[in-house]
């Protein structure tokens, strides 16, 4: 007997999901968890007795990442197998570098993810050594990529920072003028300051880059 945990914020896909389990000889859902909070105290309550946990990566309070490396704290002998509308290149490679044993988009019909469950205990490998390597090679250009962009944004005053803060929440030249009361020269300059600071060759470059490496926030 399998003994599953399933983890996504959403009933409609996660109750339909553990009914098809429930169905199987050799599963069963011993829990369900709709957030990385709940799945957190769920784990501390099953996790010494559960064999798998599917996870989504987009919860609401985080991102099921996290939860990965939690499993195997809690279970060194459980798998998890990611199941993730998500397909961007960077949230999978996070996936498998926090050990996640396989990984299947939310579109994947029961039957393949019942089946991927079976391998998966079975012994069998989802993910091959090749993507591993390659994950392990991109979140270290990843890594090395947030190093240099922290390095330029240490460059940036408290001023310009604010200046640039202002920029993502859409105010424009002569409402940020009239907000740090100076004039609308005054925010040019530092809008250009920024640009060359960041080495960026336009204000939406400088946004775009500032987002991505979380300096700032959309509101």
């Amino acid at each position: 007997m399998i003994k599953t945990l399933l983890v996504d914020d959403h009933p409609s896909f996660r109750m339909p999901l553990a009914f098809m389990f429930e169905q199987e000889p050799d599963l069963k859902v011993i829990a369900q968890a709709g957030s990385l909070a709940e799945a957190r105290e769920t784990l501390e309550r099953v996790g010494p007795s559960v064999d798998l946990v599917l996870v989504d990566l987009d919860l609401p309070d985080g991102s099921g990442t996290k939860l990965i490396r939690e499993v195997h704290a809690a279970n060194p002998n459980a798998l998890v197998l990611v199941l993730s509308a998500f397909s961007e290149r960077k949230w999978l490679a996070q996936a498998i570098e926090a050990g996640a044993a396989g990984i299947l988009h939310k579109s994947s019909h029961v039957g393949e993810v019942i089946d991927a469950v079976r391998r998966l205990w079975a012994g069998e490998h989802l993910i091959s050594p090749k993507e591993v390597v390659e994950a392990t090679r991109f979140m270290d250009r990843q890594r090395q990529e947030d190093r240099e962009a922290q390095q330029l944004f240490a460059k940036l005053t408290p001023r310009e920072r604010e200046v640039l803060q202002a920029l993502a929440n859409g105010l424009s030249d002569k409402e940020l003028a009239q907000n740090l009361h100076v004039d609308v020269d005054t925010v040019q300059t530092h809008m250009g300051n920024i640009r060359s600071k960041l080495e960026v060759a336009s204000r939406l470059q400088a946004l775009v880059f500032a987002v991505r490496h979380s300096v700032v926030k959309i509101e």
